[in-house]
């Protein structure tokens, strides 16, 4: 049913609210993070975080990962939803449980997060701000008076509140809520959530400035000479973005034969990724400063690849382990250092690209995380925000796309959707119109009605239904519905056959108009029990729908998909 513009403005409001809300949480993560890191890294008190390519690390790294993992996995035992980056969770509350989130989400996500970063975790601070600024919209749509879709909705603000608030992408932020948490884009879940964004992108604005949040050199990117490579390179992150993805799944599955119980995983991949760190610090935390770096162009070859390798390695050891972590930043780590090769390898071999590796860098960026989280259309946005760079829009548009389609041909699940798949709960993440709210009743309704008059007798009612094929018959006066009779309504009589069908009718009849849709036809259906509704204008049958009338709409939609042959004209001109 429709939402009243009343009901819009109550939920906008709360999602103001929430964008404040989301804008403390993202203030307050953060720094904790910074906190954490130079406590345990680097034993000082700082809230300002660290460049971990300055770390030089000992076996208290080792040690400090390690308490880290047993933090987090004491955490788990308390609030289970913290583990892994969250969002198949936040996914999975909205498909199966009405979008209700247990309040101890809100503050052990955060935590957890913070500690497995602070001591070492190759994670970004997005997916647990994601899911940290969710659990409060859902908290505030258990509180308040609202339905579970309308509660979905400001789960997703609270979501999109965080990242904004977190990354200073405001847009981004409204389209990630779109595509991978609302399952709906209409005026009622979009005006809130572009709110509850707005406000938390001016907390950004308050508390971490205005800026781009990774300052680029000017890149030239004009040109349909230039577009080729970089759709070349948007192919090549469609396989890497499947390498990340389906490494993951079997890093998460080797976790899952270990023979120790799931509490001691987080403690074995902390110790994984800090040796690793031990030989690559800048494999290690969020890894901002390298992200920078790499779109500086400030890294040889050599290095970007070492990088690549060890984040990858650590992000897999770590995140399968079942420990709290992000996928945002250090799959943008990846997929930059993987194009920052690329790049240099492209200006090499053709010295008049004119092109800069750290371009390359970008882009692949975007490709990388577009295609293995199914978000093909936030990254775009979301890599032109944090840049401020509107040129790489057009390689952006290319090198994603193409990604994200070589990433569907390889594999069924995304990063998002593979541990929803195994619990049974199938995302669909495609958006198309509803054919059921596009259609009225007018178009499949029966127009030719087979009625009883008025003065029938239950006799003659059952030698209709024995001579016809219906199970309902409405009884008409001077074309006027006076009721209904059923098959069930003669079974149910064992009464006198001369006795008017009137008698044994339901005179109650659920009725509706030309004009309905077929949406609300259905729902009638559902709620009210029934398989015939008469279709009257001013009292006056004028038709009847069925069940089977309204399902038969489907089909002409499953039409649409069906290939055709060309036109007849086309054919006949080629002879």
């Amino acid at each position: 049913m429709p939402t009243s513009p009343r009901r819009i403005a109550f939920l906008t409001l709360l999602a103001a609210v929430l964008g404040l809300a989301g804008g403390g949480a993202a203030y307050a993560l953060v720094h904790l993070i910074a906190l954490l890191t130079n406590v345990f890294l680097f034993h000082r008190v700082s809230w300002v975080l660290p460049r971990l390519r300055s770390l030089h690390p000992g076996p208290t790294l080792v040690l400090a990962a390690m308490f880290g993992g047993l933090v987090v996995a004491m955490l788990a035992k308390w609030a289970p939803v913290i583990r892994g980056h969250g969002i198949p969770e936040a996914m999975e509350a909205v498909l199966e449980k009405q979008s209700r989130i247990a309040p101890r989400t809100a503050i052990a996500k955060p935590l957890s997060a913070a500690i497995a970063i602070g001591t070492g975790g190759p994670f970004g601070a997005e997916g647990p701000i994601i899911v940290t600024g969710g659990a409060i919209g859902s908290l505030m749509g258990q509180v308040a008076h609202v339905t579970p879709s309308e509660r979905k909705i400001l789960l997703a603000s609270g979501a999109a509140a965080g990242m904004a608030a977190t990354f200073g992408s405001p847009l981004a932020a409204v389209v990630l809520a779109i595509e991978l948490l609302l399952f709906e884009f209409s005026t009622r879940a979009f005006i809130p959530l572009v709110v509850s964004s707005a406000v938390a992108g001016g907390v950004h604005s308050l508390v971490f400035g205005s800026g781009p949040l990774f300052s680029v050199p000017q890149h030239n990117y004009a040109g349909l000479a230039k577009l080729p490579f970089f759709a070349v390179l948007g192919l090549l992150c469609g396989l890497l973005a499947t390498l990340v993805t389906e490494g993951l799944f079997v890093t998460e599955s080797l976790y899952r034969k270990l023979p120790v119980g799931e509490f001691w995983h987080p403690i074995i991949g902390a110790f994984g990724f800090a040796v690793i760190g031990l030989a690559v610090p800048a494999a290690l935390g969020v890894g901002y400063d390298v992200i920078g770096d790499i779109l500086a162009g400030k890294l040889a070859l050599g290095v970007l690849a070492v990088i690549f390798a060890a984040k990858l390695s650590a992000w897999w050891l770590a995140l399968g382990s079942g420990t709290s972590g992000g996928t945002l930043a250090p799959v943008l780590m990846i997929g930059g250092s993987f194009g920052g090769v690329v790049g240099v390898l492209f200006t090499r071999a053709f010295p008049g690209l004119h092109a800069s590796p750290s371009a390359f860098a970008v882009v692949a960026m975007a490709a990388t995380f577009g295609a293995a989280t199914r978000a093909t259309f936030t990254s775009i946005v979301f890599l032109f925000e944090i840049t401020q760079d509107y040129h790489v829009i057009l390689p952006l548009m290319i090198a994603t796309v193409l990604a994200d389609l070589v990433m569907r041909s390889l594999l069924d699940d995304s990063l998002m959707t593979e541990k929803l798949t195994r619990r049974g709960v199938r995302v669909h993440s495609d958006y198309h119109v509803d054919v059921l709210k596009t259609t009225i009743v007018r178009d499949v309704m029966t127009k030719d009605v087979v009625v009883l008059g008025a003065h029938a007798t239950v006799g003659d009612a059952r030698a209709k239904f024995a001579a016809g094929r219906h199970s309902a018959y409405p009884i008409v006066d001077d074309g006027r519905l006076v009721g209904i009779v059923t098959r069930g309504d003669l079974l149910s009589y064992d009464g006198d056959e001369s006795a008017d069908a009137c008698s044994v009718s339901s005179e109650d009849v659920v009725c509706v108009e030309e004009t309905t849709t077929l949406s609300e036809a259905l729902r009638l259906v559902v709620e009210e029990g029934v398989e015939h509704l008469p279709v009257v204008t001013n009292d006056v049958l004028v038709g009847i729908c069925t069940r089977t009338d309204v399902m038969k709409v489907r089909v002409r939609e499953f039409d649409l998909d069906r290939i055709q042959p060309g036109a007849s004209w086309l054919r006949r001109r080629v002879r």
